[in-house]
């Protein structure tokens, strides 16, 4: 199987890609980014590419995939309704348009979040962008299209946010995760939980189409 992952150098994307790796099943991984990390792997080929936007120069390099795990976003802290649209909405459409046109029988994971907003009418402006990009993905005619909404993602095997305020948060939260862990397992999602479970949905589905931080832990058990 070979699979696009987009926003694999952030803390999910990274996680997505380290199982990917790991995966027997998985032949090959055609990592999309803006800049290339430099990381070496028989089975990982980089594709520097700067508009998300506009796929058109690295079509080729698209074509013939079988799945895309899609964890590029950023924080929607500081930023105007539009701005995130475009990296949140605009971004995420016009990358699943592209794959579609090329890979009419892929399957597409979006990482979402929790306490996304289906209805694009709530008063939280990233739950409604959230939203909107859920139902426009939702809509298109994929193989499988699968929406994962996880709660707090824990990073394991050395994997830090690009992010520096939830870097320092996970610091601070470092010493309490194990019992957090112990007292609400189904809203603490490890980086590899969420890339393992991600993958088993992209090869073999799963029932929910929108995928909540409570299902993710049932998706491994499922395929374990």
């Amino acid at each position: 199987m070979r699979v696009a992952i987009f926003g694999a150098s952030g803390m999910v994307g990274q996680g997505a890609l380290r199982e990917c790796l790991l995966d027997p099943e998985t032949s090959q991984v055609i990592s999309i980014l803006r800049a290339a990390s430099g990381a070496p792997h028989v089975k990982l080929r980089e594709v520097v590419h700067k508009d998300f936007l506009d796929y058109s120069p690295i079509e080729k390099e698209l074509s013939g995939v079988d799945a895309c795990l899609f964890c590029l976003g950023v924080s929607s802290a500081g930023m105007s309704e539009e701005a995130y649209s475009r990296v949140t909405y605009d971004y995420t459409v016009a990358t699943a348009n592209a794959l579609l046109r090329l890979n009419s029988g892929m399957s597409f994971i979006y990482v979402s979040g929790a306490g996304t907003d289906s209805t694009e009418r709530g008063r939280a402006m990233w739950a409604r962008v959230k939203g909107k990009t859920e139902n426009a993905l939702l809509a298109m005619p994929f193989r499988a299209a699968y929406m994962f909404r996880p709660g707090f993602i824990q990073p394991l095997e050395g994997i830090e946010s690009k992010t520096a305020s939830y870097r320092a948060l996970y610091k601070i939260a470092a010493p309490l995760m194990s019992l957090a862990r112990r007292s609400a397992p189904h809203y603490i999602t490890t980086t590899q939980e969420l890339g393992r479970a991600m993958l088993a949905a992209a090869k073999r589905g799963t029932e929910k189409r929108v995928v909540e931080a409570t299902h993710i832990r049932e998706i491994l058990r499922q395929f374990s």
